[in-house]
């Protein structure tokens, strides 16, 4: 399609701002050797501090997995249930192209929060490790272990979903298919459903979608999804192995894992 047939993307002016300055953030912590300036994003990546008395409804609290490696979880509770009710669980991975964010990014906080109460659900929300520090498969591993936590530790539950936006909808994925593949190593856990909000997928070939959006929508850029893979992959992997590109012949989708529900462009 020539550039002067395509068609007009509305997106809210507030909702392009906020884009604006994420990329804004992400792209001046971006150093040429592909390692990101953890210094400066701390300084520009607002986090929100776990809350037991609760707001909106809602309190939060943190929980170590693995001090060795940082990982935790943090806790999104509706104060009006009591702790021995069982409600649902919904594991939450955060955004961010492998390598930006966390469970106490402000924005992924309120976010959270907002699931918790809409969704009347216990929310636990995955600090994984992040690329390109901890490449893969230290996200998916943070992950399942986080479910392990979930099915060792004393909460009650109904019923668990796995949710996740960006490179959180990917982990999402991901996960739900090892605890398929490994359930015998769970005793509880058993994933009802996976919800991915705009899941980070790709493949070698740009999709028609790409091509008509690229560097037209916030975090469009085709550069920039291509620099975050390279950075969460081992070095010279295809776009095309299962772990990007989830519909190729290298997939595993043939395996069940209950629902998916998938949102995207």
């Amino acid at each position: 399609m020539p550039s002067g047939d395509l068609p007009t993307i509305s997106i809210p002016t507030m909702t392009r701002l906020k884009a604006a300055v994420i990329t804004a953030v992400t792209r001046s912590t971006r150093r040429r050797d592909g390692t990101i300036n953890r210094t400066l994003l701390a300084a520009l990546d607002w986090k929100a501090k776990p809350s037991p008395k609760p707001i909106k409804g809602i309190s939060t609290s943190d929980h170590t997995v693995d001090a060795s490696r940082g990982l935790w979880v943090r806790f999104f509770s509706p104060a009006a249930v009591q702790p021995d009710t069982a409600i649902p669980i919904i594991v939450y991975f955060h955004g961010g192209g492998f390598a930006y964010h966390s469970a106490s990014t402000l924005a992924y906080d309120a976010l959270c929060r907002r699931i918790a109460g809409s969704a009347h659900a216990r929310v636990v929300s995955v600090e994984y490790r992040l690329a390109p520090e901890h490449r893969f498969p230290a996200a998916y591993d943070d992950g399942f272990d986080a479910l392990r936590w979930i099915d060792d530790a004393d909460v009650r539950f109904s019923s668990v979903f796995l949710a996740g936006d960006s490179a959180g909808g990917n982990i999402a994925h991901h996960v739900a298919r090892r605890a398929v593949a490994e359930k015998e190593t769970l005793r509880r856990v058993r994933v009802n459903g996976v919800v991915e909000i705009q899941p980070f997928f790709g493949g070698e070939e740009a999709t028609a979608s790409e091509l008509r959006l690229d560097g037209r929508v916030p975090f469009g850029s085709r550069e920039s999804y291509e620099w975050l893979w390279r950075t969460f992959l081992p070095a010279g992997s295809s776009l095309d192995g299962k772990w990007s590109n989830v519909f190729g012949p290298g997939s595993d989708s043939g395996r069940r894992t209950g629902p998916i529900f998938r949102r995207r462009w």
